[in-house]
């Protein structure tokens, strides 16, 4: 498992300009969600989140993790989850931290810890893992 705390990014357009501009939190959970095979977005300390981090490590996956917590704009980051899992326009602080953990297989959402559960009690995880690289066995 790959923690990951505290990372930010500048937009390249802006660095070539010598501008600093930021990523947008939409931006950047795109950004994240696609850098690796499988990418959990937790919060340290939630229970669900651990159970999806566990199970995973079970599988003999390593997944890359961000602690929202530990990073800047996690809480931004966190809305844009909550509306991604959730597919409402509005979001409130709550249903933002009940949205995590939120977990990417080969860049694409796959949902949260009901999701990642369903899928691997009707077999269908481990084939999403292998397709997006993640197992090779």
């Amino acid at each position: 498992m790959r923690m990951v705390a505290g990372e930010e990014e500048e937009a390249p357009a802006a660095e070539a300009e010598g501008k600093v501009m930021r990523w947008s939190p939409y931006e950047r959970v795109a950004r994240m969600a696609s850098g690796n095979a499988v990418v959990v977005f937790s919060v340290s300390g939630c229970c669900m989140c651990h159970v999806v981090k566990r199970l995973l490590l079970g599988l003999g996956v390593g997944p890359t993790v961000y602690e929202l917590d530990q990073e800047k704009g996690g809480r931004e980051m966190q809305a844009v989850l909550a509306h991604l899992l959730s597919g409402s326009p509005s979001t409130s602080a709550s249903s933002a931290s009940a949205a995590l953990p939120a977990v990417f297989v080969g860049g694409k959402l796959l949902g949260g810890v009901e999701k990642v559960m369903s899928c691997h009690i009707n077999g269908s995880l481990v084939p999403l893992l292998k397709q997006a690289g993640a197992l090779w066995l």
